[in-house]
């Protein structure tokens, strides 16, 4: 936008709602997406609680796929570390994201949204992820609607408008946000907050004027920016509802442990930490609401703690060399013992009678199944969790099997079309989607192009 400084413009609450220029969504009301307080406490509900968790580049197909349905399956290699937790994983073989299919870039992007992206993985508009849908309802009693982290990379979150909600990956800021003691006393972080939330009421008549001036292009990118402040106002707002209720008190060998200095020279201490302030996130209900991006589709997924210096991107482009593919299958075991880990810090923690794992639905998947043609059906899905939220575990469900009949992993090029065009058009991965948002008391009947709930899944 020439000669216009977007750092100035300032937007009123009530231009906000009303939107401002005719591409403006109209974004949500206060009331669907801010706590309802009474007598300046959050409304108390019983916690039902969502996390997701993404890994790039897909899996070594041939090493990963499960070949038989149902309860008697065989865990495949990588996933065997999964096997103490059988009673409360559900392996799912066939989702897809049909406005996906053949469009490998930005599918970390929509793997929580389903949105159709460009065929040459240009700039698009998202949709709203289904984690967010979930924070509206679960996010009205907690002191964060929801947490974005990121190992490495970036946010899978997005809003109603279809803006990237940034995530977090310093692991000191993150303590430091949900139990962290403020520097500042009450009443000089709510006059911050006040002069934030003064600077966002300014009219913007310029602005409104602008917009008539500008193109289409630029009339999207101001969009964008409109629909980002109402974001910054929105979190204003329930920051400053939440000044009078202290964050929770940890243990001070739990801070110790949390606070700890580690990076990517020691992976499998550094994402268990992660996993730590994940599970401790939902054990004091700071959030229900949880997305993290374990590492980069683009150059992240280094493990020297087994050896392996080469990013994940690199690995999935194998070109069927057997080493690297003994390599990829080493880093999908790898990435699913971290999974297997957090399952067991949630089983350790016990509320009302029940292990935390029983109230946490958790979703572990790829938007990418074959990273070396980018064939993006087929997709690695693990559904984990939530027995309170009327999921039955212990089985293998797959829809590729009562059409295909029977995989021919031994056959590579046979296998790699299963993971590069859908077997079974209906079994999309927003059906998925549509139960975990439903079981999060949700009240939907559609997300994207969703067809129905999963019933294999529910009690």
């Amino acid at each position: 936008m020439s000669n216009v400084n977007m750092n100035r413009w300032q937007i009123s609450r009530r231009q906000m709602l009303r939107g401002v220029g005719v591409s403006l969504a109209l974004p949500m009301l206060d009331c669907m997406v801010t706590p309802s307080f009474g007598g300046n406490q959050p409304v108390a509900t019983k916690p039902k609680r969502s996390v997701f968790l993404y890994i790039p580049n897909g899996v070594n197909t041939l090493t990963w796929q499960i070949e038989k349905a149902g309860s008697e399956f065989e865990f495949s290699k990588p996933m065997q570390s999964l096997e103490r937790h059988r009673a409360d994983v559900t392996p799912i073989s066939g989702l897809h994201h049909p406005m996906v299919l053949g469009k490998h870039h930005n599918c970390d992007k929509v793997w929580l949204t389903g949105a159709n992206v460009p065929s040459n993985g240009g700039a698009f508009r998202n949709t709203v992820s289904a984690d967010q849908l979930i924070a509206e309802v679960q996010g009205q009693s907690t002191r964060f609607a929801s947490l974005e982290l990121a190992i490495e990379g970036h946010s899978l979150a997005w809003s109603r408008d279809g803006i990237q909600i940034p995530a977090e990956q310093n692991t000191r800021n993150i303590f430091n946000m949900l139990f962290g003691v403020e520097r500042e006393s009450k009443s000089e972080i709510s006059r911050r907050l006040s002069r934030r939330g003064s600077i966002l009421d300014v009219v913007a008549d310029d602005a409104q004027r602008v917009n008539k001036k500008l193109g289409r292009d630029d009339r999207s990118k101001l969009d964008e920016y409109l629909t980002a402040v109402r974001q910054v106002e929105v979190r204003t707002e329930r920051a400053e509802a939440w000044l009078s209720i202290p964050k929770p008190k940890i243990d001070p060998a739990d801070e110790a442990r949390l606070t700890r200095k580690l990076d990517m020279s020691r992976v499998k201490e550094y994402y268990r930490l992660f996993n730590e302030l994940m599970v401790m996130a939902l054990r004091t209900d700071s959030t229900r609401v949880i997305t993290c991006m374990v590492c980069s589709e683009s150059n992240g997924g280094a493990i020297p703690d087994i050896g392996i210096s080469q990013a994940r991107h690199g690995l999935s482009h194998h070109n069927g060399d057997p080493e690297q593919l003994r390599r990829l299958t080493e880093t999908d075991t790898f990435l699913v013992e971290q999974f297997s880990d957090l399952l067991d810090r949630l089983k350790s923690q016990q509320e009302e009678g029940r292990s935390l794992l029983d109230t946490t639905q958790v979703l572990w998947g790829s938007g990418m199944a074959y990273g070396h043609s980018h064939g993006n059906a087929n997709l690695p899905t693990i559904l984990a969790g939530g027995r309170a939220l009327g999921y039955k575990h212990g089985q293998h469900v797959d829809f590729n099997l009562p059409k295909l009949g029977q995989y021919n992993v031994a056959d590579a090029n046979s296998h790699y079309r299963v993971c590069s065009r859908p077997v079974d058009d209906n079994a999309r991965l927003s059906n998925l989607l549509l139960t975990m948002v439903q079981r999060a008391d949700v009240e939907s009947s559609q997300f994207q192009d969703s067809l129905g709930s999963v019933s294999k899944v529910l009690v």
